[in-house]
């Protein structure tokens, strides 16, 4: 059978231990010998990062900025043990935070769904995905221990050297102090991205935040969400069948607990960071869970949602055998291909991920599955698999269809 041609090639950023591994098989068995497969790659290892000072991350953003699709496998953020263990000349920042500051990306979370592993919260029918605005908030706070009594206060001084000044507190004794910030323009790539991506993929939109006590940062927050979503979207949206709808954050949870799904639930970084957690866990495991950056721009990055899977890399490293779920990151690579089918026009690349995702969701439903998913499974006399039989079981799959 000949091969399915692509014409644009997709950016392919290697990544760590486990995961690496996973890439590789998952290339061999289940891509190259349907598609001529065309990426530009780069190498995220933590040791090529090391060698490039990491200059190769900045690469690979700006290699997907140029093509407009990409494909990420997981990576390691080092700390102080990993800058030890592969002796680093310094300890880098995440790869993602990388590419997200550089592609001014939202990142969208989305459970993968499959008969047998059924959600804890038994109304919701379809998957919730979690849109995370990945910039400012706690993430880039300051913090001081006030060690005693004395004033605090908040002080803007702009650049005609004019100053705001607000207390934040008289302090009578020991306490602390957190600024925070966030930026009108990385707030409106944030709704833009949220509202494109709805329109792509046909699904209402929920915004929560705490307008009612953040009177003037979470207040920004909706009002910059009402006027973007007002000014382009709202028309598109009546077109399309879908809605926006905000609300307070408590709200929402209350609201998402009693849902059936099937919508978009856009948060600010922190509330973003905490729910998606709580959406992975609550549908399976994050081992269930696609990841895809998207800019205002229209570029796109996919990935899965969860690490390098440090423990079964050692495992591998000693020759034991191991079941490690490649699911997540199988669907990365399908979103990818049908992304980039779409962008050129290539029904052919569609079908095939179309058709990839059903072979794996399939192999699971026969009762073939990794470790991870038979513990959590409903299915009966199910077997099974290490990480290449599970992937060649899905192969097997793929060609039946």
């Amino acid at each position: 059978m000949a091969k399915i041609q692509m014409t644009t090639p997709i950016v392919e950023m290697d990544g760590d231990e486990m995961t690496r591994i996973i890439w590789a098989l998952i290339k061999e068995h289940l891509l190259t010998p349907f598609i001529d497969l065309k990426t530009e790659y780069y190498d995220l290892g933590l040791k090529h990062r090391d060698e490039t000072d990491d200059q190769v991350t900045i690469d690979s953003a700006n290699a997907t900025a140029k093509y407009g699709v990409a494909v990420k496998c997981a990576t390691i953020t080092p700390n102080a043990d990993r800058v030890k263990e592969y002796d680093l000349k310094k300890m880098y920042k995440s790869p993602n935070g990388t590419i997200r500051a550089i592609l001014d990306g939202t990142v969208f979370r989305t459970p993968i769904m499959v008969k047998g592993i059924d959600p804890n919260v038994r109304t919701w029918e379809k998957p919730i995905t979690l849109a995370r605005h990945a910039y400012g908030d706690v993430y880039k706070n300051v913090e001081i221990k006030v060690p005693g009594a004395g004033k605090a206060e908040l002080v803007f001084t702009g650049a005609d050297g004019k100053e705001i000044r607000e207390t934040i507190q008289e302090f009578d004794g020991p306490g602390i102090i957190q600024g925070m910030h966030n930026k009108d323009k990385s707030i409106e790539s944030f709704a833009h991205s949220c509202f494109k991506y709805a329109l792509d993929t046909k699904m209402d939109v929920w915004f929560a935040t705490k307008d009612t006590i953040s009177k003037t940062y979470d207040a920004t927050f909706r009002a910059i969400f009402d006027e973007v979503f007002e000014k382009d979207y709202k028309d598109k949206f009546d077109k399309a069948g879908i809605t926006y709808f905000y609300t307070l954050i408590d709200d929402a949870v209350a609201r998402v607990m009693k849902s059936k799904g099937g919508f978009i639930w856009a948060c600010k970084n922190y509330d973003g960071d905490v729910m998606s957690d709580m959406v992975s866990s609550a549908f399976g495991s994050l081992a269930m869970m696609t990841s895809v950056l998207v800019s205002p721009s229209g570029v796109y990055e996919y990935e899965a949602a969860h690490g390098t899977v440090q423990r079964h890399y050692y495992k591998h490293l000693k020759g034991e055998e191991t079941s490690t779920n490649p699911v997540a990151t199988i669907f990365a690579w399908t979103g990818a291909l049908r992304k980039r089918g779409e962008l050129d026009g290539n029904k052919e690349l569609m079908e095939f991920a179309d058709k990839l995702e059903k072979a794996t969701l399939s192999t699971i439903e026969s009762g073939k599955m990794t470790g991870d998913l038979q513990l959590m499974t409903t299915l009966e006399n199910t077997q099974k698999l290490n990480t290449e039989n599970f992937i060649l079981a899905i192969k097997d799959t793929l060609e039946n269809l």
